[in-house]
């Protein structure tokens, strides 16, 4: 995984697992890899990882059994207000900086259409 300078590196782990969640690669109450297996797998510090774990509780994007690991959660409600949380912060984000470039809405819109009907396409 490339990592962005400007965002700190937790929350750049904590989405990538909240997308594997999102797309089903991480299915609800699979059992998460440990603390150490995350650091090795993702090649940050183990405290990193620690601290990766605590955000996602938090997020209630997943949970801890004591002496058993932590696991996916198994609420499909946290599934779906991630997705639309994601997708909000994306469009946001893609909204403001077409605006920026001086897209008018009907441009936008007619520039979204032409590119999903292309990647339908391939």
């Amino acid at each position: 995984m490339e990592y962005d300078n400007n965002i700190p590196i937790y929350l750049q782990v904590t989405n990538q697992i909240k997308k594997d969640m999102i797309q089903g690669k991480l299915p609800m109450g699979e059992k998460l890899p440990s603390t150490r297996e995350l650091a090795v797998q993702y090649q940050i510090n183990p405290n990193t990882a620690v601290r990766v774990y605590k955000e996602m509780e938090q997020q209630k994007m997943c949970f801890t059994k004591r002496g058993l690991g932590t696991f996916v959660t198994e609420d499909p409600a946290v599934l779906s207000e991630m997705r639309t949380s994601m997708a909000e912060e994306l469009l946001n984000g893609f909204v403001q900086e077409m605006k920026e470039l001086g897209f008018s809405k009907e441009e936008l819109i007619t520039g979204i259409l032409a590119r999903f009907d292309k990647e339908e396409g391939d």
